[in-house]
């Protein structure tokens, strides 16, 4: 149902019925303001990737670890930004055609339809459901990967097995409104986790002997950067997002603000705990596996377990719709109907994660094949061909701001995007990626039992 926001501070649907927000119901469940987005923006860029950057910054060293977090975290927020200036372009033209979106859930690959045709409908399709899909799988390993720290009776992959069950209750959370509570709770469980990190690190001060000699090598190193690509390429559901707030024009900042948070997160954290623990890190890509036993990293794998049962539900929504839609059950009222027909999403999903279980390289092999293109070649590309003519810039529902020079400046920075993206992410990246990957598959073997465990 399309909702709006009224003057008087209601909430107001298609139909024209009200309803008083300060209900708890409507307090915990049906969230659209600007910090639900905020919140759903930094809870989902900051799930289990938090424990995979202290492996990074041991694959390519303290300095290049902190620089291309600042680097491409900034990039990060001007795609989404553009994705934020397509949907309300795309919005725009169809509201002045009077369509209408009541009961249906606008996406990015119907925004490149729209406004670009059906080649990259098909192209935004295929890369961003490619993308989520494998979201959703990392999130199941790193539930594996955690749990078995608290309780290693099972192995990585019965835990697997368990958690994708659990995982697969979100079919139930209807859509992005009802991501509240989740969202500011999921925020929380993160930061209490980088802080753990962070502190636990420098009480357990350095390892003895402890050497910090990355980079090493290039398949290393660009390993490692083309994960911290992913770490802020996670606004494959900002269309998503958006379409859930009450005002989706105030968007188009919220991602850089949450970026700026997350760096508060993630850089403390990486730097800490590899300054403790140094190239003992190449070995150990889940950070949690060299930190001590005790009650404060019990509760932070406890925390982010909730948190990535979360970012599941993040990532799984946007192809919970796209399998709706295709199956023609998207407008139907009923959340059990739906959830049913929602089930069949799950079941690939769990495969996957049980197949491919190497948590930490298969981020960087995601990152270099799909997050390149997804979040960041095909907005930047995108909102060149949108706006190539004249008329097109003259009309268009949001201008570049002046700060960056306008349309020219804005059209360099898309061109230095996808140039960079693509011979750094993904050439260099995907090159780097998939060899690591290839190295764990020989090591290990497909369908692991228990990935990186001792004395298995």
């Amino acid at each position: 149902m399309s909702i709006k926001e009224t003057e008087e501070g209601r909430v107001e649907n298609e139909n024209g019925e009200r309803r008083d927000e300060s209900s708890m119901k409507s307090f915990l469940w049906h969230g659209g303001s600007v910090y639900d987005a905020w919140f759903s923006c930094a809870s989902n860029q900051v799930a289990q990737v938090l424990l995979t950057l202290p492996y990074s910054f041991s694959q390519m060293g303290m300095a290049s670890g902190v620089i291309l977090q600042i680097f491409y975290g900034f990039m990060g927020s001007w795609t989404a930004y553009l994705i934020s200036v397509l949907y309300v372009e795309y919005r725009s033209r169809k509201e002045k055609q009077n369509v209408n979106f009541n009961n249906h859930v606008i996406q990015w690959f119907e925004v490149l339809d729209g406004l670009l045709g059906p080649y990259w409908k098909a192209i935004g399709l295929t890369f961003n459901c490619t993308f989520l899909l494998f979201g959703s799988v990392i999130q199941l390993i790193a539930c594996a990967s955690n749990i078995y720290y608290i309780n290693d009776k099972l192995d990585k992959r019965t835990w697997t097995y368990i958690f994708g069950a659990c995982c697969a209750t979100t079919v139930f959370i209807p859509s992005f409104h009802n991501y509240r509570i989740w969202a500011f709770l999921g925020l929380g469980m993160t930061t209490y986790t980088a802080w753990y990190l962070t502190i636990a690190s420098l009480v357990h001060g350095q390892v003895e002997g402890v050497t910090h000699s990355g980079p090493t090598k290039l398949v290393l190193y660009f390993t490692g950067a083309t994960n911290i690509l992913y770490t802020f390429g996670g606004h494959a559901v900002t269309v998503e997002i958006m379409h859930a707030m009450w005002k989706p024009r105030k968007f188009k900042y919220i991602y850089l603000m949450a970026t700026l948070y997350v760096f508060t997160l993630t850089i403390p954290s990486a730097v800490s705990v590899y300054w403790a623990f140094g190239d003992e890190l190449l070995t150990h890509s889940n950070a949690f596996s060299l930190l001590p036993n005790s009650p404060w990293r019990d509760a932070a794998v406890i925390l982010m377990l909730i948190h990535q049962f979360i970012t599941f539900g993040y990532a799984c929504t946007p192809l919970y719709f796209v399998w709706e839609k295709v199956i023609g059950m998207h407008e139907t009222n009923s959340i059990l109907l739906r959830a049913v027909t929602r089930l069949p999403v799950v079941i690939p999903i769990w495969f996957l994660a049980i197949i491919f279980p190497f948590f930490g390289p298969i981020n960087s092999a995601v990152g270099a094949l799909l997050v390149t293109f997804t979040v960041y070649i095909i907005p930047s590309l995108a909102h060149i061909l949108t706006y190539r003519s004249a008329s097109s810039r003259h009309n268009a529902a949001e201008k570049p701001p002046a700060v960056i020079g306008g349309w020219r400046g804005a059209f360099v920075v898309n061109v230095v995007v996808v140039v960079w993206v693509f011979v750094v992410g993904f050439g260099l990246g995907g090159w780097a990626s998939v060899t690591n990957f290839i190295k764990q598959v020989d090591t290990f073997g497909l369908f692991a039992k228990c990935y990186q465990c001792p004395h298995r």
